[in-house]
């Protein structure tokens, strides 16, 4: 029985030959079972298992002995479960692992039965019984400790019991034969699943290893895992960053496809945030290091994929209930048609027997149990590649139904970097309203005064004395012997007179969403300066194609009215302003009573909301909050990437689809011709067999990916 607490000492594993869904099954099972244990969590696609142990009710060795018994050997890993980038052990050539020795072995037994078949003819069944027997005992053998720990129908004991039943009934041929597709098939699942950890070792591998260390004006090579948050370290054109952070000298345009997905390198200068693993393409750089290498992006990334492969959707739990149900009725289905005809009606036993091996050999249930989560991984690379990260197999499949999508204004439709967009001179030159708005505004943190500032980049900003904020209203300053106020319109109305022109002025540009500072000497208003939050340069191609999805995109946000009106007009979207974050919170509520709601987000404030929607999706610029609320997240620079989410879930759906039609229907097809006498052992298990490769196959489309827009 799992244990309720957390007490107990946190282990994660490396699990040996743990390639699919079914043996993850199997060993959450035995696990599980066992007294002391807390929190288990298995992932099949990173071989990885996670638990709380409590030893005093369950020793360490005692863990490890049953899953060793079960044919799943352990390997203990460092780092605490959930650790970012904690893998399995390396993977090795297919040929030496223990699925494909054994594959070769049942491989070469079979061979050499037929060629001594052909030798001495004589010798033929016992040759074949002998590449059974060999082939099977492996299995047999973990068949009965599965029993013993508890898990009896499971796919080691369907084969072993089909393969003895063949023998027993002087099939042996088609016994050796079903081994040897059952060890193929077992093959496939492992290679299937080892592309899927190679995906995740490949962003693994983007950090370098080693980081120049910047020391007063000295360069020292250092370890990149053990940069420390504060120190600068330089990056060289070409090469790549060691860890997030924050450029402190130097521009260059950087590579960060291998994170954001964006295709063309993105210019960045002081100030900008860089990514580990981003390459430099043309430039010097001293970057100042904010998170350690275990909490970069790309760390996250890392980690989060792992969650999201072992975060099982609805589709899959519902396929694994199927299983559970399905595996012992055709289990007793097979006992029937093997038992009743010959002992009700005086049917042959040959034939019967026969028959029910080989339903037996068809309720295998790999790619039933497949279908799902090989979908669902592959669907979960496709987006990582293209900048989108998705945090499970739950969020994959409800994105694809929902029917609106909620964004917040700031940071999400717009950039969050204000920018001027008219100057008009009254009194004076523009260009000098832009150096005197300036120079007032030199101290100012204030987002409208830093818009101000890189207006006048390239200019000749004089120098202010004095500079003092009257609160909510103007910052004032001497500039030149000048008393300088740049503020509001309201300000500038209580102690100038705007002329009813200038005022008409101030309203028209308002009526665009703008915000209007007035620059004044003394009382003489000089110029008009608007600033406006601009919409991202995709946001308007975004809006239009989730309403070509039929998707209804709606803007939720605290900006006041006007604005909001003014940037939903020019995008093409409906708009609800001055939300307060709870009355966002009622409002995505509101929206979920007429179906599925994804709400996109930056900012703290969102947060409430992000959770309360059907998908959460968070801006990879946001903050750690949104993106730790978030069910996804997008890396690349704009809201495109709200249509590739949804574009993505309906083909990971439509893949599930299919997935279970071959694996049902392959089934159902041999059901009948094995019924009617048509076809016998070895293209039962074949069926399963064939029905994984179509899976695989079918599921690896899905990492070829591309959004029809």
């Amino acid at each position: 029985m799992t244990s309720s607490g957390a007490s107990g000492i946190p282990l994660r594993y490396a699990v040996t030959n743990m390639d699919c869904a079914e043996c993850a099954t199997k060993v959450q099972g035995v696990v599980t079972r066992l007294p002391g244990v807390g929190a288990p969590q298995v992932n099949f696609t990173t071989q990885t298992l996670s638990l709380i142990l409590d030893e005093t009710q369950t020793p360490r060795s005692r863990l490890e002995q049953n899953l060793r018994a079960i044919g799943y050997p352990l390997e203990l890993l460092g780092g605490r479960p959930g650790a970012p980038g904690t893998l399995g052990a390396e993977e090795r050539p297919w040929h030496q692992t223990g699925k494909g020795r054994s594959a070769l072995l049942s491989g070469a037994l079979l061979g050499l039965a037929f060629v001594l078949g052909l030798v001495a003819p004589g010798l033929a069944f016992w040759a074949y019984t002998a590449a059974a027997a060999i082939g099977t005992w492996p299995l047999l053998r973990k068949a009965v400790a599965s029993t013993r720990l508890g898990e009896p129908l499971n796919i080691n004991t369907l084969i072993s019991v089909a393969a003895v039943g063949a023998v027993a009934i002087g099939e042996a041929a088609e016994g050796a034969l079903v081994v040897f597709l059952f060890a193929v098939g077992e093959l496939l699942e492992q290679v299937a699943a080892g592309r899927a950890r190679a995906g995740i070792r490949v962003l693994a591998a983007l950090v370098p290893r080693t980081a120049l260390l910047l020391e007063g004006t000295w360069t020292r090579e250092v370890p990149a895992d053990r940069l420390q948050v504060g120190q600068l370290v330089r990056v060289q054109p070409g090469s790549r960053v060691p860890a997030d952070g924050t450029i402190t000298e130097g521009a260059a345009a950087l590579d960060d496809s291998p994170v954001t997905g964006e295709s063309v390198p993105v210019h960045k200068r002081r100030g900008d945030a860089v990514y580990a693993g981003s390459i430099s393409t043309d430039g010097v750089l001293t970057v100042r290091v904010d998170r350690e290498a275990s909490d970069t992006t790309l760390a996250r990334i890392i980690h989060l994929v792992e969650e999201a492969q072992s975060s099982k959707a609805p589709t899959a739990r519902f396929i694994d209930r199927f299983a559970r149900v399905y595996t012992p009725a055709a289990m007793g289905l097979a006992l029937l048609f093997a038992a009743v005809p010959p002992l009700l009606f005086g049917q042959p036993w040959h034939v019967w027997i026969y028959k029910g091996v080989a339903l037996l050999l068809i309720a295998c249930p790999c790619a039933l149990v497949l279908s799902v989560p090989a979908a669902v991984t592959s669907g979960l690379a496709a987006g990582a590649r293209r900048g989108v990260l998705i945090k499970g197999g739950a969020a994959l499949e409800t994105i694809g139904s929902v029917r609106t999508v909620a964004f917040d204004k700031t940071g999400t439709l717009t950039g969050n970097r204000p920018q001027v967009t008219d100057v008009l001179g009254l009194r004076a030159p523009e260009a000098e309203v832009v150096a005197l708005a300036a120079a007032v505004e030199t101290g100012s943190a204030h987002p409208l005064a830093a818009a101000i500032r890189d207006r006048a980049q390239g200019q000749a900003v004089p120098a202010a004395q004095d500079a003092r904020a009257v609160a909510g209203k103007a910052v004032t300053a001497t500039v030149q012997g000048r008393p300088l106020a740049v503020g509001s319109p309201r300000y500038a109305g209580e102690v100038a007179a705007l002329s009813a022109d200038e005022q008409a002025q101030v309203a028209r540009l308002e009526e665009q969403g703008k915000t209007v500072v007035v620059l004044l000497d003394g009382s003489l208003v000089l110029g008009l300066i608007a600033i406006r939050d601009e919409p991202r340069p995709d946001a308007r191609a975004a809006v239009a194609r989730l309403k070509a999805l039929g998707v209804r995109p709606l803007m939720l946000t605290g900006d006041n009215a006007r604005t909001g009106r003014a940037i939903a007009r020019d995008l093409g979207l409906e708009v609800e302003a001055e939300l307060l974050p709870e009355d966002k919170l009622r409002r995505v509520a509101a929206l979920r009573t007429a179906g599925k709601v994804a709400m996109v987000g930056d900012g703290i404030n969102d947060a409430p909301a992000l959770a309360q929607a059907d998908v959460g999706i968070a801006m990879g610029s946001g903050t750690d909050v949104a993106l730790d609320t978030a069910d996804a997240a997008l890396l690349r620079r704009g809201v495109t990437g709200v249509g590739d989410l949804i574009e993505l879930s309906r083909a990971v759906m439509t893949n599930i689809r299919q997935n279970v039609a071959f694996a049902l229907g392959l089934k159902a097809v041999f059901l009948v011709t094995t019924l009617l006498g048509v076809t016998g052992l070895w293209p039962a298990i074949l069926s399963d067999t064939g029905a994984t490769v179509l899976v695989t196959a079918n599921a690896l489309r899905l990492l070829r990916f591309r959004p029809a827009a």
